[in-house]
């Protein structure tokens, strides 16, 4: 890795076309952030207008273009060969910050601490996304259903906000590729907490997350859901964290 910058962070983020979801998550990480972010990795996995480019950040801005598409984990890998910096936030093109959570999530931080994440809202709501159990069969038919009671600590960190550290990232092989989308962020949470990094969820904190759901209205993105859970219950770290 190259050395590490005086500012903790390299943030990744993959942009399919987002350009409109991208520039304001920008904005709020240039206002709320900007003295804790060495750089933001942009991956440009579907051609879109030069935008980001033209504008002038606190930050570094470093921009990979692919051309061809790849999964989240494939673009997120690639992005972290890029990191020299202790920490690796990955980034939805669609979460919101309205103040500062990086900054307490890392003075809070243990050193077990291998993913931290503040609890997720949804625009319109009150309550924070629930904590999820290990990702079973059972547990996604009774995820929705009155009366289900999630557990009081999180199996797994959902995707769109991960701030790994980063020696963390790098002992686990960053994200299993062989998931296209979905259920790689399940399976690095379990390969992490199989080699003693913990998983932290600050109650205290708070991002937006204006959830896009394209796997609910998309049949490429179902295809890909219902594929990548396939690969993750019959993944040998799947099998092993249901047994801890």
């Amino acid at each position: 890795m190259p050395a590490l910058s005086s500012r903790p962070i390299t943030v990744s983020i993959v942009s399919h076309g987002q350009q409109v979801l991208l520039l304001p998550l920008l904005e709020q990480l240039e206002t709320h952030c900007a003295e804790l972010i060495a750089k933001v990795v942009l991956t440009v996995n579907r051609p879109e207008l030069e935008l980001v480019a033209d504008r002038p950040w606190s930050f570094a801005v470093e921009r990979i273009t692919n051309t061809c598409p790849r999964g989240f984990g494939a673009n997120h890998n690639a992005a972290f060969a890029r990191c020299g910096t202790p920490w690796f936030l990955v980034l939805n093109p669609d979460m919101r910050l309205d103040t500062d959570v990086l900054s307490p999530m890392l003075a809070e931080a243990e050193l077990a601490s291998g993913v931290l994440a503040p609890r997720i809202l949804e625009p319109g709501k009150s309550c924070p996304e629930p904590y999820r159990e290990i990702l079973t069969p059972r547990e996604i038919l009774l995820r929705h259903r009155p009366g289900y009671n999630p557990p009081p600590y999180p199996a797994w960190i959902p995707g769109m906000f991960m701030l790994f550290r980063s020696e963390a990232y790098e002992s686990v092989y960053g994200f299993d590729e062989r998931f296209y989308m979905y259920g790689e962020d399940f399976d690095i949470c379990a390969r992490l907490k199989l080699h003693g990094w913990s998983l932290t969820v600050f109650e205290e904190h708070t991002a937006i997350h204006d959830a896009q759901r394209a796997s609910h209205r998309n049949w490429q993105h179902l295809y890909w859901h219902i594929r990548s859970l396939v690969k993750v219950w019959t993944s040998r770290a799947f099998w092993k964290y249901l047994k801890t």
